[in-house]
C-alpha cells in the first residue's frame, strides 16, 4: 500500500505556473482596458440619468463610447507597431467589446424606456449575439488568417457597429420619443418599435453569410 501511494503521489500532475497578470500586460492591453473602462462609465452614466433625469448624462454616454471604439481601434495597431503581445490580448479585446458594444447600448435603451417584458428578451438576446460573435471570431481567428498576420474578412457585422443603435437612441432621446413617447407596438406586453433594430441587429452579428472585409 506503501508503495502504491507513493507512485500516485509521483504521478500528480506539476502545479500550474503563476502569471503575474500585471507584468505580463503590454501597453495595447492598457489601451483594450481603456475600452473597458469606457464601456462601464456608460453604464452608470445611464444610471446617473435614470436617477436624475438630466440629458447631460445621455451625452456622456455616447461620449464614453466613442472612446471605447477608438481604444478599440488602437490597441490592434499598437501592438502590430510594438510587435509586443500578452497572452491576454485577445479575451481582453472581446470582453471588453462585450462591455462596451453589447451591455452599454442595452442598458442604453432600457434607460429609455425599452422595459417591456419581450423589450426585455430582444435586449438579452441581442447581448448573447454579442457574446456568441465575439467567442466565434477567437475560436475561427487562425483560419482566417491572412500571411500578414491579419484576420482576412468578418463573419457577421463587427459588434462596435453596435454604436450605430447608441446614435439611434440618442437622435430619439434629443426629439423627445423616448419614455412613455417611444413608440410602442402591441400595447404594455408589446415591443417598442426601435428595439426591432437591436433583434436584426443581433441576427447580423451571428450571421454566416454576411462577410465583410477587415481594413
Amino acid at each position: 500500500m506503501g508503495t502504491t501511494l507513493k507512485g500516485m503521489a509521483a504521478e500528480e500532475p506539476p502545479k500550474a505556473k503563476r502569471r503575474p497578470l500585471l507584468r505580463e500586460l503590454v501597453l495595447a492591453d492598457l489601451i483594450t482596458l481603456g475600452n473597458a473602462g469606457a464601456g462601464t462609465g456608460a453604464i452608470f452614466a445611464c444610471i446617473s440619468y435614470t436617477t436624475t433625469g438630466v440629458m447631460s448624462w445621455l451625452w456622456l454616454v455616447g461620449g464614453l463610447l466613442v472612446i471605447a471604439l477608438v481604444c478599440d481601434i488602437l490597441d490592434g495597431s499598437v501592438a502590430r507597431w510594438r510587435h509586443r503581445h500578452s497572452p491576454y490580448g485577445a479575451d481582453l479585446d472581446s470582453l471588453s467589446d462585450l462591455i462596451s458594444f453589447g451591455v452599454a447600448p442595452a442598458v442604453l435603451a432600457f434607460t429609455l424606456g425599452a422595459r417591456t417584458p419581450i423589450d426585455v428578451v430582444v435586449l438579452v438576446f441581442f447581448v448573447g449575439c454579442g457574446v456568441g460573435r465575439l467567442a466565434r471570431f477567437n475560436a475561427t481567428a487562425d483560419d482566417l488568417m491572412t500571411d500578414k498576420g491579419k484576420v482576412s474578412h468578418f463573419e457577421g457585422t463587427p459588434i462596435p457597429t453596435t454604436l450605430l443603435l447608441v446614435a439611434m437612441m440618442l437622435g430619439l432621446a434629443k426629439a423627445g420619443f423616448v419614455h412613455d413617447d417611444m413608440w410602442l407596438v402591441g400595447g404594455r406586453m408589446g415591443i417598442h418599435a426601435p428595439i426591432a433594430v437591436y433583434f436584426l441587429s443581433g441576427l447580423a452579428m451571428i450571421s454566416t453569410r454576411l462577410r465583410i472585409p477587415k481594413p
